[in-house]
């Protein structure tokens, strides 16, 4: 009787065997070259934020600024500075080759038709580079549904995983003595034109109606944080209306959806920087990335900041002119 050639099914069974175990050692080295991609993306997103923002510097005298508050978005008609109402997001589009994003709806006059069909259209039309490719992709977003000064009522638009660095006060009056009070505008307060409230003291790069200038940068631009990957609650990355630090569009006036700090008070609470986890301060740095998060400096220049920094070098670096230097070597 001729012999058959053939595997036996132990044969077979080893094989598979074999195949399963190189599938479990290969995987998580494509998963951490994908996530090492991602991170790359992530940033040079930060990178292109702060190139962005030193031409902002270089054409108007002034780092941009993070907006009136929540209730005002970005419209061409009132330029850019302190008297944009809408976030530093919104006023780097020139800079990052979004020009004709940021002329949609501009016409002659202010809270037309044309405008808020404009404004509308911006806050739907998805920019790649306004969110993290590791967190979640660039989509419409269920937002606040807020009535929006020159806008109306919006309900879903871009949302973004980056803040900038408004310094070393809460962002909240009724949180610290002194903070910028932009829960209380809500009121009406908010509804003047921008150029009749006082020019804040915030002690970061950019804030609500700030013009902060290279020079005021007296701790070294390397040294202070410009803008950075934010915390968020991974159980509300696709669907947050309600969720305070993302239920706000992209070119929303200051909020803590754009603006995140670096306070400091041992006898309280502190904002040091957290990989993304559930229920923890809206107010916080942070990215889902693994050791550490993004943060390009006042000079353009890109690090990454470990989360187990020290909470006070932290504030340090969050503050532009304390004369507290931190090295980043």
């Amino acid at each position: 009787m001729r012999k058959r050639n053939g595997f036996t099914l132990v044969e077979l069974l080893v094989v598979i065997a074999i195949i399963g175990m190189l599938v479990g050692l290969l995987l998580p080295a494509v998963q951490q070259a994908r996530e090492a991609a991602r991170q790359m993306q992530c940033s040079n997103n930060l990178k292109q934020y702060g190139l962005a923002c030193l031409n902002h510097e270089s054409t108007t005298q002034g780092y941009p600024s993070g907006g009136w508050d929540y209730f005002w978005v970005g419209t061409p008609q009132r330029g850019l500075g302190p008297d944009q109402p809408g976030s530093w997001f919104f006023s780097i589009l020139p800079f990052i080759e979004q020009d004709a994003l940021f002329h949609l709806g501009e016409t002659n006059g202010i809270d037309t038709m044309p405008e808020q069909a404009g404004i509308r259209t911006r806050l739907t039309t998805p920019v790649g580079m306004f969110t993290c490719p590791s967190r979640r992709t660039m989509k419409i977003y269920p937002t606040s549904g807020k009535t929006y000064k020159e806008a109306g009522t919006i309900s879903e638009g871009v949302k973004t995983d980056y803040a900038a660095n408004f310094g070393t006060k809460h962002l909240n009056p009724d949180d610290s003595p002194g903070g910028v009070k932009i829960g209380s505008l809500a009121d009406g307060t908010s509804k003047k034109k921008s150029n009749s409230w006082p020019i804040p003291n915030d002690t970061g790069a950019i804030s609500y109606h700030s013009k902060v200038t290279i020079g005021e940068i007296r701790d070294g631009t390397s040294n202070t944080y410009l803008i950075g990957e934010k915390y968020m609650n991974p159980l509300k990355y696709e669907s947050s209306p309600v969720e305070t630090g993302d239920n706000e569009t992209v070119y929303s006036g200051a909020c803590n959806d754009n603006l995140r700090g670096g306070w400091y008070n041992t006898a309280t609470d502190n904002t040091a920087p957290m990989a993304d986890r559930p229920n923890y301060e809206r107010f916080l740095f942070g990215s889902c990335h693994a050791g550490a998060f993004g943060m390009v400096m006042c000079d353009g220049s890109v690090q990454r900041i470990s989360y187990s920094i020290d909470p006070q070098n932290h504030h340090y670096l969050a503050h532009r002119s304390d004369g507290n230097v931190v090295s980043m070597d």
